[in-house]
């Protein structure tokens, strides 16, 4: 049972599954695969506080060593926010995440041009598609179904373990909801 944190709760019978959560077919895993505890973040590309709260993330999640990071696109900021997420979404796991270190370290709004000239210098712009633009679209779906079902009203906002968390996670807070988590499955 997922509980919200920081979001407006929905009914039980309305939330998704932690398997729908914790899983998907199109997004990568980022950290450890095989970890305890998965960090789900839902972000958007143009999200200033997404990007400058990553490199924390980042850090917390190797330094943990246990925790698997599943970045959940939720392109909420229009659309060069959707061009990106398309556009990162539907490369392998290496050009997703070279694109996604791209991306995240961007400072500012995005035009679509900017979407672009950041993936080509990244040079992940003309790599062939990984993922059909079909499945692509669906997990961006599936991503607003299940953010929209958890009352987020923006980004970023994280599930970890059974309960959701909307605005931003700090090293402290990251580490009580990862030990949170890993007390529920004892």
């Amino acid at each position: 049972m997922l509980a919200a944190s920081g979001a407006r709760a929905r009914a039980p019978d309305e939330l998704p599954s932690q398997a729908e959560v914790f899983t998907d077919p199109v997004t990568p895993v980022l950290g450890n695969p095989d970890g305890d505890v998965t960090i789900v973040e839902f972000f958007d590309y143009q999200c200033p506080y997404c990007k400058s709260t990553y490199p924390a993330l980042k850090l917390f999640v190797a330094d943990d060593g246990n925790v698997r990071l599943m970045m959940r696109d939720w392109p909420i900021f229009g659309p060069s926010s959707q061009l990106a997420a398309q556009r990162v979404l539907s490369l392998d796991p290496e050009g997703y995440l070279k694109a996604h270190e791209a991306l995240m370290a961007t400072e500012g709004r995005l035009a679509e041009s900017d979407v672009l000239d950041i993936l080509d210098e990244a040079g992940v712009a003309a790599l062939p598609s990984a993922h059909a633009a079909e499945a692509v679209s669906e997990t961006l779906e599936r991503n607003d179904r299940m953010a929209n079902a958890f009352g987020l009203v923006g980004t970023p906002a994280f599930v970890i373990g059974s309960r959701v968390f909307g605005g931003v996670l700090d090293r402290n807070g990251l580490a009580q909801a990862v030990l949170e988590a890993r007390g529920e499955r004892e």
